[in-house]
């Protein structure tokens, strides 16, 4: 870490940032705001505080080499470990989200596949590589990496995706195993993953030049522990009717407790947003309007179609109230305890929905449907995400035996729009709304 990177990184972030985000909003401003489609309600005032806090992050990004430790993380992998040694955090899932919702995905995809990658590979993972060989963003600049940071929880992929990015990068590659939970999760899979959090600690001080601290990790855990319960308060709201928000909402305000958890900023937004929902579901107000059924999501967002797929629903008077990707960073957190830092933690990691078994994820979604008061299901049988996939037909069909749910597959990709028909999705939508429609009449 240089002085001079240092004091470059204070100056963006206590000046630099702030005017520079002034200024734009100052030219938003002079923008007329567009009216929203009738059919929804007012738009989020959070939304506003939310895109102001990721841009910042991104900006900081650019200048955090040099100044901090720089780690790029999966979803899946214990952050709160890096947060005690001051790692600024990238995480290329996130980014891969940002690269499809602006249309950046096949561009990105096909630079990876002309380097010998496959099109079947993931494509958070082709875009991310294909970030590497372009340095095309729409986050501007991505820093350098002086650290791999990968958990196999979510899949085996990131393993080697990110193998080979230490391998581009000549950087350290640590990864968190997570043995899978055929059944129940053991004290032996516990003993195993605790012994890996404390052989990480070694290598976590010698790349950040930083000590662990018990304490700083006890308050870490704490904050993210209290973000993720704040999220999955706010998510819970969506259990009222009518529901003060969308999934496709949650899709983009889930962005701070992926990226930013165990931070001050990142609890603090949750807190907004919450009261907000809150004031909402007090006074009535809906996210879609009238809200006549309510739907369930599972797997990953299309993230190329979630304004026209927000749009289309809605117009059927349908809100999206659940979905099991977006609760996944509220189902576990739980577990975390500071009193028992490294056990829960491998708990509240080892127990996420992709690290269990079929029947888990079966039970959670039959739950989830009677809770939330689900009249369908649209399932993402997504070509990237094979491991979020896997299954999804049988647990179709035995939702409709057991719970009568009117359910539709959609075939697509997280943000490849290459993978996607429009006439095969028209075309099972509309059989889907009029299986809706035709048990509303009966």
């Amino acid at each position: 870490m240089s002085l001079t990177s240092k004091a470059k990184f204070q100056v963006m972030k206590d000046l630099g940032a702030p005017a520079l985000m002034a200024l734009g909003q100052a030219g938003k401003k002079r923008k007329p705001a567009k009216t929203p489609p009738e059919y929804f309600g007012p738009p989020l005032k959070s939304a506003a505080r939310l895109k102001e806090i990721m841009t910042r992050h991104y900006l900081l990004a650019r200048y955090a080499k040099g100044a901090r430790p720089v780690a790029w993380v999966t979803s899946g992998a214990p952050v709160e470990l890096l947060r005690v040694f001051g790692f600024y955090t990238v995480y290329p899932e996130n980014h891969g989200a940002l690269c499809g919702a602006s249309r950046m995905g096949p561009a990105l995809c096909q630079a990876a596949e002309e380097h010998g990658y496959h099109q079947d590979l993931c494509s958070y993972a082709r875009i991310d590589l294909g970030h590497h060989f372009t340095q095309k963003t729409p986050a501007g600049k991505l820093p350098r990496p002086d650290l791999m940071f990968a958990s196999n929880n979510i899949c085996q992929t990131v393993m080697y995706w990110y193998k080979c990015l230490a391998h581009y990068w000549n950087v350290p590659l640590i990864l968190f195993d997570a043995p899978y939970n055929f059944r129940d999760i053991t004290q032996l899979d516990i003993d195993y993953m605790v012994a890996q959090l404390h052989e990480m600690i070694p290598a976590l001080e010698r790349i950040s030049g930083r000590k662990f601290s018990h304490d700083r990790f006890a308050e870490v855990l704490a904050l993210a522990k209290d973000t993720s319960l704040l999220w999955g308060q706010a998510l819970a709201t969506m259990k009222n009717r009518p529901a003060p928000m969308t999934i496709f909402d949650a899709f983009i305000h889930l962005a701070p407790v992926v990226s930013l958890r165990g931070l001050k900023v990142a609890h603090g937004y949750y807190q907004l947003l919450l009261a907000e929902l809150q004031e909402r579901v007090a006074r009535g107000v809906g996210a879609v309007v009238p809200e006549k059924k309510r739907l369930m999501w599972d797997n990953i967002a299309i993230w190329y179609k979630v304004r026209e797929y927000a749009e289309l629903f809605a117009s059927h008077g349908m809100n999206f109230v659940a979905a099991t990707y977006t609760n996944a960073w509220a189902e576990t957190i739980h577990h975390l305890d500071d009193n028992q830092p490294f056990e829960s933690m491998a708990r509240a990691y080892g127990l996420v929905i992709l690290n269990n078994n079929l029947n888990h994820r079966l039970g959670l979604m039959e739950q989830m449907i009677r809770e939330y008061q689900v009249d369908g299901l649209v399932i993402h049988s997504a070509r990237s995400c094979k491991p979020y996939s896997l299954g999804q037909y049988d647990m179709k069909r035995l939702l409709m035996d057991r719970l009568g749910v009117p359910s539709v597959v959609i075939e697509a990709d997280i943000t490849d729009s290459r993978a996607y028909s429009e006439e095969q999705a028209k075309v099972r939508l509309e059989a889907f709304f009029e299986a809706l429609e035709d048990d509303r009449a009966a």
